[in-house]
């Protein structure tokens, strides 16, 4: 068998075909990393809140829920459906919840919106008191 440019040109396909499933693999994998400890934080924060626990792993319900701790109006969860809206109410919500907890605006802005929700672990796990929302 002798190597052509089309036969070298075929393996290198495969193996860059390769690379990227592997690399695609990685991202899956760490994207469901970062769901289960969004879910498991906002499951111990819900709980904290007096919410259910299960209402975390229900898709929709679930933000209407962190309104509820954030004190926010239910209709809210309409304008997680506008792009770019989103994202401002996003950090508004991040940062009411963190208030409710007895956080600060850095909190909020730095590990509940940035760090992909690490913060919810911190206050589902941390010693932190749900406070009724001034906004509620």
């Amino acid at each position: 068998m002798t190597l052509t440019p089309a036969l070298l040109l075929q393996s290198h396909d495969a193996v860059g075909g390769l690379i990227g499933a592997v690399f695609a693999g990685g991202f899956f994998l760490v994207m469901c990393l970062l769901m289960v400890v969004v879910i498991v934080g906002w499951w111990k924060m819900f709980v904290k809140a007096g919410q259910p626990g299960w209402a975390a792993i229900i898709p929709i319900y679930n933000i209407y829920v962190l309104l509820k701790i954030a004190g926010r109006p239910g209709w809210w969860l309409l304008l997680f459906c506008i792009p770019f809206v989103n994202f401002i109410i996003l950090i508004i919500v991040a940062i009411d919840v963190a208030k409710a907890f007895g956080q600060g605006v850095a909190f909020a802005l730095i590990l509940l919106v940035l760090l992909g929700g690490i913060g919810y672990i911190v206050l589902g796990f941390g010693n932190y008191q749900y406070q009724k929302p001034a906004t509620a």
